[in-house]
């Protein structure tokens, strides 16, 4: 079956960095859109950054652009968030999905597997 499992969440001061990683496997990783959404408590899931099958392209949600940046291994079937400058508001579960999409990149209802989540908590 497919699995989506992420790592690399923790506890940070702001300003610091954190890379997440997540691991796919069950699935011709190379054919699927990743992205990275995040929920904090109390609010709804937010798009954070997503990458095309090959890598080539990218998009990231406003309040991560030029912070976060998004990139993926195919041969390792991993994708990963390196996340810079972080900021309280950055506190939240992060959890990777995967789709055969290829536009609405932004809507979590296009992606088929989801992870279970990373927390990640910037403490100010």
């Amino acid at each position: 079956q497919v699995q989506l499992v992420e790592s690399g969440g923790g506890l940070v001061q702001a300003g610091g960095s954190l890379r997440l990683s997540c691991a796919a496997s069950g699935l011709t990783f190379s054919s699927y859109t990743m992205g990275w959404f995040r929920q904090a408590p109390g609010k709804e899931r937010d798009f954070v950054a997503a990458i095309n099958w090959s890598g080539g392209f990218t998009s990231y949600a406003d309040s991560v652009k030029g912070r976060f940046t998004i990139s993926r291994d195919n041969a390792k079937n991993t994708v990963y968030l390196q996340m810079s400058s972080l900021k309280p508001e950055d506190t939240a579960v992060y959890r990777c999905a995967a789709g055969l999409i290829s536009y609405s990149w932004r809507n979590a209802g296009g992606y088929n597997y989801w992870g279970q989540g990373t927390q990640v908590t910037v403490s100010s």
